[in-house]
């Protein structure tokens, strides 16, 4: 069986980067086999790792995460409604990949960045609200807007018995009665952006995420397109969210 470097396993079981990782190593608080264990020593599924007490799980995949630039008018479902397509399918056709799962969900009618990710620990650090991936977006909205109502928006406007507020919001272009807004959230709630508009009477007619953690968009990416990150991108994201 190939041996995994320590700081591997211990970045895919979700305890930071790997970077991260190797200093933990450092540290003495890794055991492999009852030993403590040294930075640079590999392992594989037959050692008994842990962390302190706990136990480290060993996960023999290799971690690969998608980035996929989701066009209008599809939804992230594998069923279909109407007319409104499936976004599984634009995923890629890989062997052995036949399990991709979803990470930072749009609506409909939204486009923009979304992730794709054969590794569920990888999946649920990135949306697990603890970990504070902050999301930037494109809204274009019409309606008259103001200094009060961007106040609103960056307190916190209570909605359905939840308080939904935006991290930062900056006024962009005006076309005719249209106007652009870069704005960031901390959450990911359903139709967030559009209630917290909506709620101060600003008509969203397109809302695009072009940012996601540390991960912009790609450049020159098409919509239905797709493209795969590099290893490095991964241990952003780790680091990014502790």
């Amino acid at each position: 069986m190939k041996k995994t470097r320590l700081q591997k396993v211990l970045a895919r079981a979700g305890f930071g980067s790997r970077r991260g990782c190797e200093e933990i190593i450092s540290s003495g608080k890794v055991t492999v086999n009852g030993e403590i264990a040294k930075l640079g020593c590999s392992v594989d599924a037959d050692d008994e790792i842990k962390l302190g007490d706990k136990t480290v799980e060993f996960v023999d995949i290799q971690t690969r995460l998608f980035v996929l630039n989701k066009p209008a008018g599809v939804i992230c479902s594998k069923k279909t409604e109407g007319n409104l397509k499936s976004i599984y399918d634009l995923l890629p056709k890989i062997d052995n990949e036949k399990n991709l799962i979803i990470v930072g969900r749009l609506d409909a009618n939204s486009t923009g960045l979304i992730f794709f990710t054969n590794d569920g620990k990888l999946s649920e650090f990135i949306a697990h609200p603890s970990n504070l991936f902050d999301r930037e977006y494109l809204v274009r909205a019409r309606g008259n807007f103001d200094d009060e109502i961007k106040e609103n928006m960056l307190t916190g406007i209570k909605i359905d018995n939840q308080l939904l507020r935006l991290s930062d919001i900056i006024v962009g272009d005006k076309t005719s009665s249209n106007r652009w807004y870069t704005v960031c959230l901390l959450t990911g709630r359903n139709r967030e952006i559009r209630k917290i508009f909506e709620s101060q009477g600003l008509q969203v007619s397109r809302l695009k995420r072009v940012r996601f953690g540390p991960i912009f968009l790609p450049k020159g990416l098409k919509e239905g397109d797709w493209s795969e990150l590099k290893s490095k991108d991964i241990e952003k994201m780790y680091s990014y969210g502790k």
